[in-house]
Order: C-alpha cells, then structure tokens, then sequence
C-alpha cells in the first residue's frame, strides 16, 4: 500500500472531491500544504469551499483529468473499475488509495485519535466528543458524517495532537482506521446488502477493535450481547459504559425534561461522581454520552469541560432536529434514523416531548435493508399514532420488486398499527394539511430526501 509522508506534501487528486467525507480529507491535506485537486459531477457548497481554500476542482469526471503530475489518487466506494479516471489511473501506474486507507494514514498523525464506531449513534456521539474536546479547548481536527454548527460544517482542522472521526462498518472500510482509542456504541444487523449476517458484523467490530495499539482504550457498550465476543483476547485497555448498572461507567436518577433532554447521575465504578446534563434528545443519548464521558477522562479532560461540552451539543443536523411549528400549529421534527433500532430509540425520545398525537412520514431506505428487516420495522412504527409511508429511497440499489413500501405498511397495520401509503411527496404534503391538528407532533424519518417535506409544509 502507498505510505504518504507527510513531511513531504505531494499532489494528491480526488475522485469525488465534493462528498461530504472526501472534501474534509481533501481540507485536511490542503492544511498539510499538499497540492490538491480533483472531480465531481457538479459544483456545490463543499467544492466553493475547496476552491477557495486552493484546490483545482474539475466538473465532470474525464480520463483527461489524471495528469502526468499526480502523485496519488484516492477514491471511494462509489467509483466503479469502468470509471475513467479510474481506468487512466491504472494505465499510467498511479498509486491509489482509497478513502478509507487516507484516513486511516491521516489517523497515524495524531497522538490521541479517537474513533467513533457502532451501527447507529455515531455522528451525534462524534459531536459529543467535538464539543468536549472544543469546551477543553484542546483545538482537534474533527471530521464527522454530518454537518456539525460548533465547526461549522463536517470538518475542523486543528493545530493538536487531537482527532475525532466517526468509523463506519460499511465495507470493513474502518479495518484501514489507526485509532489510539476506538468507541464501539453497538452492534446491531445493518447492511445487509454488504454482510451475510449479524455474526459477520460482530467479526467485523472484533477485528476494529483488534487494531488498536497495546496502550489503546476500547470504550465498549456493555449492554449489548457481543460485548464479551469483542473484547476477548484484546490487549488493549477496556471501559464499558451503558444503562446498566454493572458496566464501569453508567447513569443513574435518570429524568427529562419538556423537550425530551435527559439529566442523569453519572456512575463511575459504582460510585456516584456527577450530575450531567444533556441538550441531546432521549435515553440512548444517556448511553451515548458515557462513552463519551470515558473516553474525556481517559485523556485527562476535567469534569468541569466534559459537563459544559456536552451540555453544549445539541443533536447533530437530522437528529431529533426540531424544524419548527406549521401555520396550522404542528410540530414538525426531522431525523436520519433509518433502522428499527433508530427508529424505536427516536420514537421513544418523542414520548418525552409534549404533543397530541405522533405522525411519522417514514421514508425506507435501500430495498435490501427494507426486506431484511420488514418484520422489525414494522413493530417499530406501529407505536406511532399515524404513520405515512413514502416510496422507498433506493440510493446505490436497483429495485427488483422485492419489497415495496405498500408491503411494509400492511405489515405495520397487521401489527395494530395506523399506516396509510402515499409513495408521493406532494399527496403525503397534501395529507398531512388535511389531517394533522394543532400540537401533533410530525417527524420525518428517513435518511433519504424526506426532510424536503417538513421544509415545505414550514414555508406554506
């Protein structure tokens, strides 16, 4: 594999330069005083940015575009091998990398890289970890799968031995992180377009977990069944957190508040130690925040830092993210969740939350997650008072006629649910002023576009 120094900045050309985890490793090496350049299918806020900050940006991808002078290219996922960069790459010998293995490279620079890993939970826990390390003022690069206020935007490049990155299974694509210190959050069957099985995801998390360095830290959920799977053999130091009272570190006195942010009793060994606060929605948000506490504590962070920084951070965009309050008096909240499991933690938050009635406008996301696991997402909307169901976002799938949306609203009313199917935006939008009354609560759901239709309704 290609090793970049980085005591010599060379010319690196990225393939996809405007996605939103592309541009921040393309900022990062711009910081690094590398040459950087690269191509995307359209100009956008993400590639303004990079021009500005001195990249060459190229609208539209062309074989012309891998020059002589290119020392590496990286590349993502979505870059097939009939790509023609990709394919010019290859013919004039190139060395490429991908996304993931820059990362990973980049990892290696910093004393205290953190990585923040789980099936769900890991932008708004990376957040977490951003607004602690900011509050200490330990002035860390941070790059997060969301756009994120405090930095203004998905990436910050820092001047410290401090990094904080979310690590996504997908593809095993964090098996090429470097972390000094990893947080596993959960391990629950997801992408199951990509792995066989939720045994071959626990595997996956065991093998994360396994790159860390002798001196590292894991900070595991102890709640969850494969805690002891992972953990075995590893020579690392390990934290557990989570709601029960076992683990290391754990909460206590739980209770909320109007808008649904809990206050707890942070338990540390068995022994009460704080009283924290956070400005995040809902329970999992407790356990979320845990690892976060664990790993603050672990680099030396006072308490008085890790209360202010968490009590700072609001959900990360899409996340519980309240939108605002229709002309008609509805409440509008929008979030990415896109898997039972989310689902069921959000629907929960919203019980915390004043309202008449909950609506939830459920966007499912790919067909092959939506098939896997129709049983499951049906038991967890069928709690919802109404739900209205659009058509499924297909993302990087093809429909195959495998499931559609109408299949999963029969399956939530066979569950005693209240599921209508719309498929269309506008006939769900038209629905929704017909039919929701002052004080319901309306939560887009999905990690599609389906937050396109609480913004219309607010503009109405």
């Amino acid at each position: 594999m290609y090793k970049v120094d980085f005591n010599k900045p060379c010319h690196v050309y990225f393939m996809g330069i405007g996605g939103i985890s592309m541009s921040g490793l393309a900022e990062i090496l711009l910081k690094e005083g590398f040459h950087v350049s690269g191509s995307d299918m359209k100009d956008s806020d993400m590639t303004n940015k990079l021009k500005e900050l001195g990249a060459e940006v190229i609208i539209g991808q062309r074989a012309e575009n891998i020059k002589d002078n290119i020392d590496l290219v990286v590349y993502t996922a979505a870059i097939g091998k009939d790509n023609p960069e990709y394919v010019a790459t290859c013919e004039k010998n190139i060395p490429m990398l991908t996304r993931a293995q820059l990362l990973g490279q980049i990892m290696s620079n910093y004393k205290y890289s953190v990585a923040v890993s789980g099936t769900h939970g890991k932008t708004t826990t990376t957040s977490m970890m951003s607004h602690v390390l900011l509050s200490a003022d330990t002035d860390p690069t941070v790059s997060i799968g969301g756009i994120l206020d405090v930095i203004g935007g998905n990436i910050r490049v820092g001047n410290s031995e401090y990094f904080v990155t979310e690590a996504c299974e997908y593809t095993n694509s964090y098996h090429a992180f470097n972390p000094y210190i990893s947080i596993i959050l959960n391990v629950d069957a997801d992408h199951l377009d990509f792995f066989s099985g939720i045994e071959e995801i626990a595997a996956s998390f065991k093998t994360f977990a396994e790159k860390l360095p002798d001196d590292g830290l894991l900070v595991v959920n102890g709640d969850m069944e494969y805690t002891d799977y992972i953990c075995k053999d590893l020579k690392c130091d390990i934290n557990t957190f989570g709601l029960k009272e076992e683990n290391m570190y754990s909460a206590s006195d739980i209770t909320f508040d109007e808008e649904g942010h809990p206050t707890y009793t942070l338990v540390v060994n068995g022994e009460k130690k704080d009283i924290i606060s956070l400005h995040a929605t809902g329970i999992h948000n407790v356990s979320n925040s845990l690892s976060v506490i664990a790993v603050a504590m672990r680099l030396g962070i006072s308490m008085e830092h890790i209360k202010a920084g968490l009590f700072s951070c609001s959900s990360a965009k899409r996340r519980f993210e309240h939108k605002g309050i229709t002309k008609n008096g509805v409440i509008i909240v929008d979030d990415y969740a896109h898997h039972p499991t989310e689902i069921a933690a959000t629907l929960a938050a919203a019980k915390n939350t004043p309202h008449n009635e909950l609506w939830c406008v459920f966007q499912p996301h790919t067909y092959t997650r939506t098939y896997a696991l129709s049983d499951e997402f049906s038991k967890a909307l069928s709690v919802c008072d109404h739900v209205l169901l659009a058509d499924i976002y297909a993302a990087r799938e093809k429909d195959t006629g495998m499931i559609s949306s109408k299949d999963l609203c029969d399956g939530i009313n066979k569950m005693g649910g209240n599921a209508v199917y719309l498929g269309e935006f506008d006939k769900i939008e038209d629905y929704v002023e017909k039919n929701c009354k002052k004080n319901d609560l309306l939560i887009t759901m999905g990690a599609g576009n389906v937050d396109s239709i609480g913004n219309h309704l607010l503009k109405k």
